[in-house]
This record gives structure tokens, sequence and C-alpha cells, in this order.
């Protein structure tokens, strides 16, 4: 079971990035997937969730700028970010969950915004 994220990088205020986050390995469909940050210093926080079925969950800091989607036949969810901030740098992770059976995380990735 894996998951691999990509889609970090340094970015400009204002500008725009798109996380994907794979996942390999499942031998059952996943429930819920989602993504979560973490910046310096600071707990990691939800920043927007989807359903097997597309309902959707959003942090108040990232509504009306973040927009999280995934693909269940190829078990992918993205996270297109635009009108970045710096308060949005943070390492971005993915996550998955299948109900009554587990949790998992994938690795990682930096996403920086600068001033």
């Amino acid at each position: 079971v894996q998951l691999q994220a990509s889609g970090g990088g340094l970015v400009p205020a204002g500008g725009s990035l798109r996380l994907s986050c794979a996942a390999s390995g499942f031998r059952f469909r996943i429930d819920d997937m989602g993504w979560f940050r973490q910046a310096p210093g600071k707990q990691r926080e939800l920043v927007a969730t989807i359903t097997s079925g597309g309902s959707t969950n959003y942090a108040d800091t990232v509504k009306g700028r973040f927009t999280i989607s995934r693909n269940n036949a190829k078990n992918t969810v993205y996270l297109q970010m635009d009108s970045l901030k710096p308060e949005d740098t943070a390492v971005y992770y993915c996550k998955a969950q299948k109900r009554l059976i587990g949790v998992y995380w994938g690795q990682g990735t930096q996403v920086t915004v600068s001033s």
C-alpha cells in the first residue's frame, strides 16, 4: 500500500499549483481521500477531503481558492490550488481512508509560496 504525492514546488503569491496523489496496492475501494498540511512549528491541519461519492469538505482558510477532486478508477486525488498565499506554505500530505480498516498517509510534498 502506497500513496505517492507530487506537484509541490515554489510559486509566487497569487500563483497556482496542482497536487496529485496516487494510491497503489489497495485491494479495496478507498472511501475518503484528502489533503492535510503542516507548516513549521504548527500542527498538521485539514485542507480538504472528498468521499468516494464526490462530497467535499474544505478548511475555511482555503475555501474558494482550492479545489479537491478524485479519479476513483485511478485511485488518485488532486488538489488544485489557486490564488496562493505565503501562509499556504507547508508540507502537504495526502490521506486515504477505508472505514473500519485503516488510514494511510503519503510522504508529503513541499509547497512554498513566496511573497
